[in-house]
């Protein structure tokens, strides 16, 4: 105050000193004050510099304990190095400090000016990665789905981060990005959290009973009659190792008689595999799937998980059982805070394709961000099995016949495979599934599906011996259509590709199809169908399986494919009569070589002239009923016209 007064004074003494003359100009008084203000500004430059400094060293922040915190074992894997020597030098600083200039006068400018502040500036003084790191996290929360899905991409494909990094990621992400991350090719595991840990149970209390009370707690009372078998049948068996455990003699009679053909098996994993087997039948239902939920079902398969890591079988159920819990939105949080998505992204990367496709088809239905559609139980994408920027063109789905499987039907032929890679010199290694590996790469803007249903020769083998009609070619047309509905057929160009029954089943549900409205659309674009054997006139093995009942008791499905079945003729009239107007690429492929059935029995399955539909090139193949959509190489004859096939009728798309 006492200097504003003072340069005040100073300027009213020379403003009412009079007019000045021309031989004595002020410059004396001038001089005398730009000493003083001079002065006064100088000081206070001083004065303000070393309060500056003063205040920077007061609030300055040891770095070594934000080093330190990197080294806690519970987020971080390997430790950090704290030495200095490995910091870059002045200029590294220097920029270090300019940056933070920077900021603060971005900062200052965008409040003045009431402006948002660039995001990409936020942490502008970080280092270059862990700036990069942060605003893809936040970019991968973005509220636009395209930064959202690029963030993800991004983050995927780094490689170059630290353990630590990789564990801020798993500790902030959402269950979106984490979804996201699992379902991205090559993707690094150390994204993910590990399944949380789990209570501690008592030694005396087998993980099976646990699964027995679970499966007590579930609806018993108007259900379908196969999940009522399948649970029926997983409580008897639980109370008869029970039994066991007290010294009863539980190989003789009734169920047991499962444990003494597989004596080598431990019993307490044979009960959690048809308890395993029942849960799966009620986790098609979405009432059930919440109770599961509610009474900590999955924080228990989590557990037998982990224990049967021994045990393919046990953790394929366990995984099917996820993927269809996750086909209900509502229980993607539980899903993802029972430690799910690790495991799945962990299975992705299984060389089986069994297992890696049952993890596929859960991830999927858990990926609500880039999926609309849902893929229900017994309905497998082989490609792309991954995100991909590659939109998809068309569709392939390939349907199994007697005996058949979605993955095992359309392995490469594996008879004297061993001598065929021992010539050739072991350049390459069997294929388990030619759709998921060569046709995936010599179309890769295809997406390939497979479908499972259960088939047998004789009721004495049959899963589900109830409901007879369940294993007609009606009722699977019915229940096949529903699910492939859901998993989006019929959106796109179709081309379908079937084996044995399985070409029945196609002429069914394009038949039932036509008839419906509301599946209209996968006969509209249907574009071609590619038959491997099919009885489309009826085959031996009915009229064996009839003439030698008493020792094979034929199924359902084999006695459907009796020459003089009323209803397979009149299955084939009603699809020649549209498939014409249609006008469908048809290629049928014809085996000429007997089949093996067991031991003593060797059968021409389907002879040439019932492969015969009427309609499109019929090829025959000198290989047996087996063998017929199993190529033994890529180049061969077989695959080749497969392939030359799918190109053509797809030609506009592909």
């Amino acid at each position: 105050m006492s200097v504003a007064a003072y340069c005040v004074f100073c300027y009213r003494k020379i403003g009412t000193s009079g007019p000045a003359t021309k031989k004595h100009l002020p410059w004396n008084d001038i001089r005398k004050i730009a000493k003083v203000t001079g002065s006064l500004i100088l000081g206070g430059f001083v004065f303000i510099t070393y309060e500056v400094l003063s205040l920077n060293k007061l609030l300055q922040i040891d770095t070594r304990a934000l080093h330190q915190e990197k080294l806690k074992s519970y987020v971080y894997v390997r430790t950090a190095s704290l030495s200095p020597s490995e910091y870059q030098g002045i200029a590294y600083k220097a920029r270090k400090e300019i940056h933070k200039a920077v900021r603060r006068i971005l900062e200052t400018e965008a409040k003045i000016f009431r402006r948002p502040f660039n995001e990409q500036f936020s942490t502008f003084d970080g280092e270059d990665h862990e700036c990069a790191l942060w605003l893809l996290l936040k970019r991968s929360q973005s509220e636009d789905k395209a930064i959202r899905l690029q963030a993800v991409q991004d983050l995927a494909s780094n490689s170059h981060w630290h353990d630590y990094q990789y564990g801020t990621v798993a500790q902030t992400c959402d269950q979106r990005t984490a979804i996201g991350l699992a379902r991205s090719k090559d993707v690094d595991l150390r994204f993910f959290l590990p399944p949380p840990p789990l209570p501690k149970i008592k030694t005396d209390y087998p993980i099976e009973d646990e699964l027995r009370l679970l499966l007590v707690s579930l609806p018993q009372t108007g259900l379908d009659q196969c999940v009522q078998y399948f649970t029926s049948l997983a409580l008897r068996e639980s109370s008869q190792t029970l039994a066991a455990q007290r010294g009863g003699l539980w190989c003789f009679g009734g169920n047991g008689l499962p444990y003494c053909e597989t004596l080598s098996k431990i019993p307490s994993e044979t009960v959690e595999l048809f308890c395993l087997q029942a849960l799966v039948q009620h986790s098609k239902i979405s009432s059930h799937c919440d109770k599961i939920e509610a009474k900590g079902g999955l924080q228990l398969l989590q557990r037998i998980y982990q224990l049967r890591k021994d045990s393919a079988k046990i953790q394929r159920n366990i995984i099917r059982i996820i993927g269809n819990m996750a086909l209900d939105e509502r229980l993607h949080s539980s899903i993802v805070r029972a430690g799910w998505v690790s495991v799945l992204a962990e299975v992705m990367k299984s060389p089986h394709i069994i297992q890696s496709s049952h993890a596929s088809r859960a991830l999927a239905n858990l990926d609500r961000d880039t999926v609309k559609e849902k893929y229900p139980d017994g309905v497998y994408v082989l490609h792309p099995q991954y995100r991909s920027s590659q939109p998809i063109r068309a569709d392939i789905l390939f349907v199994h016949g007697l005996l058949g499987a979605a993955f095992k039907t359309w392995r490469q032929q594996d008879i004297d495979r061993h001598l065929d890679r021992k010539a050739s010199g072991g350049e390459e290694g069997y294929i388990q599934c030619w759709p998921k590996t060569w046709l995936a790469s010599d179309c890769p803007s295809l997406r390939i599906i497979s479908v499972e249903y259960d088939t047998h020769l004789s009721d004495w083998k049959a899963k589900c011996p109830v409901e007879a009609h369940r294993k007609s070619i009606a009722f699977r047309s019915s229940e096949l259509l529903d699910k492939l509905k859901a998993a989006g057929i019929g959106d796109r160009p179709l081309v379908w590709v079937s084996h044995s029954m399985g070409g029945l089943l196609v002429k069914k549900m394009l038949v039932d199809a036509s008839k419906d409205p509301e599946m209209d659309k996968i006969v509209n674009n249907t574009r071609g169908i590619i038959f491997y054997s099919v009885p489309h006139h009826g085959s031996q093995l009915a009229e064996y399986s009839i003439n030698a009942r008493y020792l094979l008791f034929p199924s359902v499905e084999v006695k459907e494919l009796s020459t003089d079945s009323p209803a397979l003729k009149e299955l084939n009239d009603d699809f020649l009569s549209f498939a014409k107007d249609k006008k469908f690429s048809v290629l049928s492929f014809a085996e000429t070589l007997p089949t093996h059935i067991g031991s003593m029995i060797k059968l021409h399955v389907v002879p040439v002239e019932s492969a015969d539909i009427g309609i499109g090139d019929l090829i025959p193949v000198d290989v047996n009923h087996l063998n017929i959509c199993k190529p033994k190489k890529k180049d061969t004859f077989l695959y080749q016209r497969t392939l030359k096939f799918i190109q053509d009728v797809l030609a506009q798309e592909l």
